[in-house]
């Protein structure tokens, strides 16, 4: 029983003849968006490191949703995530991108209270 896969990217904007087109196709998506998290970590502007958002650089909210584009996509397309029912993407999907969320909250909390208790000089540790 074979089964087709779909041959196009971005909801049906880009379509192959084959699969290894589609394949190539997805590989430059993913190098670009990798070239653009490379050029924006050596080149670090300005403007995205000065200004923050929800208590994170916004350079930082940019490489975290760069990297969740990235997963995504590899996902999608390379484990034919595409092709399977739609209640399994959801709970493969959806799960990971709560627990990243959750993840992220926590991270931002405890960073946020290291960084007072380094600002206020309370370094006493009573245990």
């Amino acid at each position: 029983m074979a089964h087709e896969h779909k041959l196009e990217i971005f909801r049906g904007l880009l379509k192959f003849k084959s699969n290894t087109q589609k394949i190539w196709g997805v590989l430059i998506f993913l190098s670009i968006v990798t070239a653009v998290e490379v050029g924006l970590g050596i080149a670090k502007p300005a403007f995205l490191t000065s200004n923050y958002l929800i208590g994170m650089k916004l350079l930082n909210w940019i490489f975290i949703i760069l990297t969740l584009v990235k997963a995504y996509y590899i996902a999608w397309d390379f484990m034919h995530l595409r092709d399977e029912k739609s209640s399994l993407r959801r709970a493969v999907v959806w799960t990971p991108i709560f627990l990243i969320c959750y993840l992220i909250f926590i991270l931002l909390f405890e960073a946020d209270y290291i960084y007072n208790v380094f600002k206020d000089g309370f370094m006493a540790w009573d245990f």
